[in-house]
């Protein structure tokens, strides 16, 4: 449903930046695994850039070097700070959580549009 709310997404040049946001709803306990995945047209969902609660960053390689993760653990929000946009950069971002603490859930945002113009 709603719980991981995204904003940020746009148009922009390549070359330029963006910043993505993720909250959720309310704070929740636990959330072992936060981040972003990104889906183009005609491809498969993939994983940009995770952060679990201890700090510990994961990367997809084309993307190491330009864009940077960081989370609020107390806000429970997971922002992606994504500079020197490539059109192969264009997808529909998704804000991702895990959360363990027993229940061991996946959570989805509804996905924010990033559309990079060559």
């Amino acid at each position: 449903q709603g719980l991981l709310v995204e904003s940020g997404g746009g148009l922009v040049q390549a070359g330029g930046s963006l910043r993505l946001s993720c909250a959720a709803s309310r704070r929740i306990f636990n959330l072992l695994v936060m981040g972003w995945y990104r889906q183009a047209p005609g491809k498969q969902r993939e994983l940009v850039a995770t952060m679990t609660a201890g700090g510990t960053t994961n990367y997809e390689d084309s993307v190491k070097g330009r864009f940077t993760i960081s989370r609020d653990n107390a806000k429970s929000s997971v922002d992606l700070q994504m500079n020197s946009l490539k059109p192969e950069d264009t997808a529909v971002y998704y804000c991702y959580a895990y959360k363990g603490g027993g229940d061991y859930l996946n959570y989805w945002g509804q996905g924010t549009q990033v559309t990079v113009s060559s």
